[in-house]
């Protein structure tokens, strides 16, 4: 049995943060996406995992309602076969739509350990602890842009995305 807030893992090596790059946002679908990937490889996220990844990001944005049309993606390359990208979206003027998708790993549904290989996740979670930094930046940012200003600025929100790093040491 292992204690509240442990991982699970009695061979644990200790906890470390991953790289985080921002690529440009993208539009898709009509919808403006802002990017983050996260990664332990100094070389990134493969060209082919990333583009698997997009392939599949249509159909993970939600209908438009009137809100300004952006997203933003977490595409996180974990260090087994895995890669998970997570899409939120903000819907209803100020509320975040989470959907997610994963490739390469069974537990999550994944047929195969093909990390190009995605599929939408029913589970109910919304990241990881490496995939969480951005989420409350583009809170931040979406109320500074969109929703405090007289006169709401998508393009100002677009331009303001975290700065590329690590996953942590923010504060």
């Amino acid at each position: 049995m292992t204690s509240p807030g442990s991982t699970g893992s009695p061979a644990s090596t200790g906890f470390e943060e991953k790289l985080l790059t921002v690529p440009p946002p993208i539009e898709v679908a009509g919808r403006w996406v802002k990017r983050y990937h996260v990664t332990a490889d100094p070389a990134g996220i493969a060209p082919e995992v990333e583009e698997a990844a997009y392939a599949l990001l249509p159909e993970l944005l939600p209908e438009p309602d009137g809100t300004p049309p952006a997203s933003f993606v977490v595409l996180h390359r974990g260090g087994d076969d895995g890669a998970y990208l997570n899409v939120y979206s903000w819907v209803w003027d100020n509320v975040l739509h989470f959907r997610g998708a994963a490739a390469g790993q069974p537990v999550l549904g994944c047929p195969d350990r093909d990390p190009t290989h995605f599929g939408t996740v029913a589970m109910p979670w919304i990241g990881c602890v490496w995939e969480l930094p951005p989420i409350l930046h583009e809170r931040d940012a979406w109320v500074r842009h969109l929703l405090s200003p007289k006169v709401p600025d998508l393009g100002a929100y677009l331009a303001d995305s975290l700065s590329g790093g690590t996953t942590g040491d923010r504060s």
